[in-house]
């Protein structure tokens, strides 16, 4: 990940365990400070939505879990690079959304 890596979660309870704790620490990663519940700051909860309506999507949904890792690698191979633009693009809307909220999620 390099020197500069920083860790984001969205402070879920399965982010905060203590065996994640110990492996940040022993990694020496940092965390990045990140309000709970605020889903709208995290473009990859839009890619997983993105993945997860193109599987639904497909005419022979994936059955094993084998199935399902290569359907999952076939979308994300396929994710249109304009997606991630427009998502990297569209965070400073969605800070300033969630800061006029009071650091709330943004209700769609």
């Amino acid at each position: 990940m390099g020197l500069q890596f920083l860790f984001m979660d969205d402070s879920a309870p399965c982010h905060r365990t203590v065996a994640v704790e110990h492996l940040l620490e022993s990694e020496d990663i940092e965390r990045m400070d990140w309000p709970a519940r605020s889903p709208d700051l995290n473009p990859i909860e839009h890619v997983w939505d993105f993945l997860g309506r193109r599987l639904a999507a497909r005419t022979v949904p994936p059955v094993t879990i084998r199935e399902l890792r290569l359907a999952l690698q076939d979308e994300w191979a396929a994710m249109p690079q304009q997606l991630i633009d427009a998502l990297i693009l569209s965070m400073g809307r969605r800070c300033e959304t969630c800061l006029a909220v009071r650091r709330d999620h943004i209700p769609y």
